[in-house]
């Protein structure tokens, strides 16, 4: 989200001819896609046939009692690890739910990449950084027909917001469950800084699958292209086209290449800077 926040400014488009009714058609497609695809997205859990009921509060079962299946002890250890997860932060304020610092991380089921996903779109963070966006943009006057003012900077709030929620939803969500990979990314933590480098550079076209092997990324790909297309619908009418959806694509997922580098060596900096190593440690 901070590699978004610098580069978006820069790279997004200033389209000075676009014609200012654009603006006003654009807000009600923006606000229709965002309905339709909010029902979709709140009513899937309740058709995702993987939903587990939790164990009851007077049983309390843990991943090593005896009572509990093989299945159970999994999906105990993977609802373990994700709480962690969930409480990940950098500089106790940028959410980094999606780094494991575990490399054999139980895999996640439909309903907890669901709830990641979730989690991470409506976070404090997101709704911030959506600001901060709409605030350089509106300063540089990319977007021209959204216009100024507080109706200006409404509608790239609007529109960033969107733009951040569909790439989540669809690159962490929709397509890992339909392709059976994990979205997280899986810290190394340790070897030569060369190999690392490579490594988290990697990880923008593999990933780990739902039986922890490695598999081409298509969930990143596939979900950057749809989140940039879907912008189509409420981006003004000279920011619209084959060539600009792929651009946007391309941007994001250089964007999301070096937020894993980020992310595999955000720990040594802390502690560089800080004093303290970052735990846990990977296993």
């Amino acid at each position: 989200m901070l590699l978004h926040l610098a580069c978006c400014s820069s790279t997004r488009m200033v389209s000075p001819h676009a014609a200012p009714d654009n603006c006003v058609s654009a807000v009600p497609s923006r606000l229709k896609c965002v309905v339709l695809l909010g029902v979709f997205l709140f009513a899937a859990p309740l058709l995702d046939g993987q939903v587990a009921p939790g164990p009851t509060v007077a049983e309390k079962p843990t991943p090593g009692s005896p009572k509990l299946s093989e299945l159970e002890r999994h999906r105990l250890k993977a609802a373990e690890e994700v709480k962690k997860e969930e409480h990940q932060r950098i500089l106790h304020v940028v959410p980094d739910f999606y780094t494991s610092y575990i490399q054999d991380a139980e895999p996640l089921s439909r309903a907890q990449k669901f709830d990641l996903a979730i989690k991470s779109s409506f976070d404090p963070f997101s709704f911030a950084a959506a600001g901060i966006d709409a605030g350089i943009s509106q300063a540089e006057n990319n977007f021209a027909a959204y216009g100024q003012g507080g109706k200006g900077y409404a509608t790239r709030f609007g529109a960033s917001f969107v733009d951040s929620f569909d790439g989540t939803m669809f690159g962490s969500w929709l397509f890992p469950v339909l392709l059976k990979q994990d979205p997280r990314y899986f810290r190394k933590g340790r070897g030569g800084l060369r190999r690392r480098l490579f490594y988290s550079l990697a990880t923008t076209v593999i990933c780990k699958d739902d039986n922890r092997n490695w598999v081409f990324n298509y969930s990143n790909i596939l979900g950057n292209l749809a989140a940039g297309g879907i912008s189509n619908l409420y981006y003004p009418a000279a920011d619209r086209g084959v060539i600009l959806t792929l651009q946007r694509t391309g941007v994001v997922t250089a964007e999301g290449t070096l937020g894993s580098v980020f992310a595999e060596f955000w720990p040594d900096i802390s502690s560089w800077l800080f004093g303290r190593r970052r735990k846990p440690s990977v296993q």
